[in-house]
């Protein structure tokens, strides 16, 4: 039976209104927000679930058929994690977008895939609850997204990324069965965590259809600390003695000079430009304690010459800041046609090194880059500024790549951090996996997905 033929009888157990045909609107779900041409094909069917039963009938036929199978949510992912390499099919979930419960006695949310992280925060919030990760595109993301790529945030360094929050999720596997996996509770030890098997793993194993994820009380107050420095080592030492003080912030992250300069022409939001780096220091807790908190950190920046410091005074000053950090990406696209920008993460003993390096490989291929990161877990976003088009450009960004990632090796980092592999980043993975354990993972994808029908081409 030709292909055609058989995706048309997708039409027959579907509302034909949630199945596209047209090319045009097929081609929008072929890519995602990498930015590399990557190989990849329009897929033949776009299908819009609305029911758990939907998502099994599709499975089920795909299966059958052999037709590969492509879950997406916002397409937000850097990596190449929902590109269509073969055709078929994509299931997209943005209607399968409903919070279902938010229980605040078990500080649970039970949720769909597609619904928005920014409006499940909010939405908890107003119960006095808390869903810490937070990755940058959080007003667009999706819960599916970031359990298949077991994003983070800027809160990771204290609270966790997405795995510390999954307690359970239902799942249709590549046959169209449907699994409970996980408890709602919150310690399980029966037997093998599948749930957690399934953070991270892009779709390649089975489909998330619904989550139960953990709460924790919303933090009382909050106050972000700003402070600039002349040298990264300084900062550094800055970001290591916090915890000497016994200080817990909520997040540490960190912008070098070009981003700082880069953001600060895109926004004007009075950023010194002049600096080294700056450091962006968020505590939370209950408000008694913040002064206490404040006072020591303020202790540490004198001891390691803080070029600068200071306390924004509002939710809206403070919104500003956090805004410019979250912005150095779309801010450094206005410096030439393309931005690609990286995840990569080392032990914090080794952060000026590999700050250091990436500086150095940038220069030595003649490419721009602007550094951001989560320091405070030792993640680091070098985000490269090039035109794709110039051969030079492309050829010096893969040179460059590959030598920041076996300085990572050296280091003892990992080429992902919160992205996750996809297409990017499957040759390098090798460079952080030992090869034994990349073949049990292979022998895993193997059990849950015998026809490579889920996601074919990511991870391996």
């Amino acid at each position: 039976m030709l292909l055609k033929n058989k995706l048309d009888k997708v039409k027959n157990f579907l509302n034909n209104d949630n199945v596209l045909t047209k090319l045009e609107e097929r081609y929008c779900y072929a890519k995602d927000a990498l930015n590399l041409d990557v190989d990849f094909k329009t897929p033949d069917l776009v299908v819009f679930v609305e029911t758990v039963e939907d998502v099994q009938k599709v499975l089920k036929f795909a299966n059958q058929h052999k037709i590969p199978v492509v879950a997406r949510g916002a397409g937000t992912n850097m990596v190449g994690a929902c590109v269509c390499t073969k055709g078929g099919i994509v299931l997209n979930f943005s209607k399968m977008n409903k919070i279902l419960e938010i229980n605040p006695i078990n500080m649970t949310a039970r949720v769909q895939p597609g619904v928005i992280l920014g409006d499940l925060k909010s939405e908890v919030e107003k119960l006095n609850l808390f869903y810490p990760p937070d990755p940058s595109n959080y007003r667009v993301s999706t819960v599916g997204g970031s359990i298949a790529q077991s994003s983070g945030g800027a809160m990771s360094f204290k609270y966790g990324t997405t795995k510390d929050y999954v307690l359970s999720l239902k799942v249709v596997t590549a046959e169209g069965k449907l699994l409970q996996i996980g408890a709602n509770t919150s310690k399980d030890a029966s037997g093998y965590h599948l749930a957690q098997l399934m953070v991270g793993s892009e779709g390649t194993l089975a489909i998330v259809v619904e989550a139960t994820l953990k709460l924790i009380p919303k933090p009382e107050k909050k106050q972000l600390v700003v402070a600039y420095f002349n040298e990264v080592v300084d900062a550094m030492k800055a970001v290591n003695n916090i915890f000497q003080y016994h200080i817990f912030p909520a997040s540490i992250d960190f912008m070098d000079n070009n981003a700082i300069a880069t953001v600060e022409d895109f926004l004007h939001c009075g950023l010194d430009s002049s600096a080294k780096c700056l450091l962006l220091i968020e505590v939370d807790g209950l408000e008694n304690s913040i002064s206490e908190q404040i006072e020591r950190i303020k202790a540490v920046f004198n001891s390691v010459n803080v070029k600068d410091m200071f306390f924004p005074e509002s939710v809206v000053e403070a919104e500003l800041f956090l805004r410019a950090r979250r912005s150095s990406y779309a801010a450094a696209t206005r410096l030439a046609p393309d931005v690609l920008s990286d995840d990569i993460i080392v032990p914090r003993e080794h952060l000026v090194e590999m700050i250091e390096s990436c500086n150095e490989i940038a220069e030595k291929y003649n490419l721009k880059i602007c550094l951001v990161g989560h320091v405070g877990d030792g993640n680091i976003h070098p985000q490269f500024v090039l035109n794709l088009e110039k051969e030079e450009d492309f050829c010096n960004y893969h040179d460059a790549r590959n030598e920041i990632y076996s300085k990572l090796k050296i280091l003892g980092g990992t080429v992902s951090a919160e992205h996750g592999i996809g297409l990017e980043k499957k040759a390098y993975l090798k460079n952080s996996v030992d090869v034994g354990v990349l073949d049990y993972m292979r022998l895993i994808k193997k059990v849950f997905d015998p026809n490579n029908i889920l996601n074919p081409d990511k991870i391996f």
